[in-house]
């Protein structure tokens, strides 16, 4: 009789899954993202529903956030207005020994201004400016809806 070991597998590590963004959106908000006056017009689906207005690049959601809070009286909107520059700030120190290595960082958000949502049975929704992850962006189509 013939003893056999049993064997289990190893543990695995934990994996952690989150959806791909779309990589020609993505490039496409990389080149908006190099025009601070560029604007695209874009439709998108996302699990809140459908949204339309006009993609533009990082730095000009910033500025356009910074200008509608600096309209609103008080000290807390001042601190707001100043709030995406602060965490850009932070990001760019903890990001600074990373890009050492050379790695490509392509957009991870995109932003849209003159913004409608429109979900389901709902009045549809305007917004001045939006801000949604691109993993979340489940399809996409230039211009809006006629």
């Amino acid at each position: 009789m013939s003893a056999t070991a049993e064997t289990s597998p190893a543990p695995s590590a934990a994996v952690i899954t989150e959806p791909l963004p779309d990589l020609q959106l993505q490039l496409l908000i990389q080149l908006l993202d190099e025009d601070p006056r560029a604007g695209l017009p874009m439709t998108l689906t996302h699990p809140g529903g459908l949204l339309h207005g006009d993609a533009i690049g990082h730095e000009q959601w910033k500025a356009e956030w910074a200008r509608s809070l600096r309209q609103v009286e008080g000290e807390g909107a001042n601190l707001l207005a100043e709030f995406p520059e602060t965490v850009d700030q932070g990001v760019r120190e903890l990001r600074a020994e990373e890009d050492a290595a050379g790695a490509v960082r392509l957009p991870r958000w995109i932003h849209l201004r003159d913004v409608t949502l429109v979900s389901g049975a709902m009045t549809p929704v305007s917004l001045p400016l939006w801000r949604g992850r691109l993993s979340d962006v489940s399809g996409w189509a230039l211009g809006r809806p006629q």
